[in-house]
């Protein structure tokens, strides 16, 4: 049987919510166990570098810093957009992937999407090739994880709740839970958020139970409705 290999993605934006455009980007080629096979990251110049009257806002400024750093010592690399797409491709090439996932993959397809106009001025609208499937790592987990009784438990226990009173469904508190690490903290860059990504979907599919992997941005309510059927039975 032929290896399936997944492109597993992360982005660190700059600009609105509604707008994102992504600075950093970092990606993995993988396999359903958790195996990495290929690792990249990159700085956008574009971003990072010509919207300095984004970047130098309070939230980002404090990270401006870190990268310069880790940029001088090799650590990251700065590319160019079309640069850093080629490069994809070629992974994506490489290896044959049929399936690009992220933890919230709807956020991310927007936010590439979002690069790929805004550098190409609307000549190039779309970031992944043409038959691409999207998985997202959030529904998966929110189906086979976070809708046990133990993660239920779990994250009440250690209040992780949010202030509209529903149970936390992100990446960092489902690694959490799946590592026992109650002190774990991501590091919101690319690269290092996308290994916890990948350790979260081997840990969905390792349940070999049927799961939706499609785009579902509602999927954490599963979780809050599984939270109220353990409250009406108690």
């Amino acid at each position: 049987m032929t290896k399936k290999y997944y492109l597993i993605i992360d982005t660190e934006t700059c600009n609105t919510v509604e707008q994102p455009l992504p600075y950093d980007i970092g990606w993995v080629i993988c396999d359903r166990y958790g195996n990495i096979y290929e690792e990249k990251s990159f700085v956008v110049a574009e971003t990072f570098l010509d919207m300095k009257d984004v970047m130098s806002t309070a939230y980002y400024a404090e990270k401006i810093p870190l990268y310069w750093n880790d940029i001088k010592n090799g650590s990251r690399i700065i590319k160019p957009m079309w640069t850093i797409w080629h490069e994809m491709k070629l992974d994506i090439k490489k290896y044959k992937v049929q399936n690009v996932g992220a933890y919230n993959m709807a956020f991310d397809k927007r936010a590439l999407n979002n690069l790929m106009r805004y550098v190409s001025k609307s000549w190039w609208r779309w970031w992944f090739p043409f038959g691409i499937n999207f998985i997202c790592i959030w529904n998966m987990a929110c189906e086979v994880l976070m809708s046990r009784t133990s993660y239920i438990h779990f994250a009440e226990d250690n209040r992780y709740i949010s202030e509209a009173d529903n149970i936390l469904t992100n990446a960092e508190i489902c690694y959490r839970y799946i590592t026992n690490k109650v002190d774990f903290v991501e590091k919101h860059t690319g690269l290092e958020d996308v290994k916890i990504e990948v350790a979260i979907l081997a840990e969905c599919f390792r349940q070999h139970k049927k799961m939706s992997m499609c785009i579902n941005t509602s999927c954490w309510r599963r979780v809050q409705k599984k939270r109220k059927e353990i409250a009406d039975r108690t």
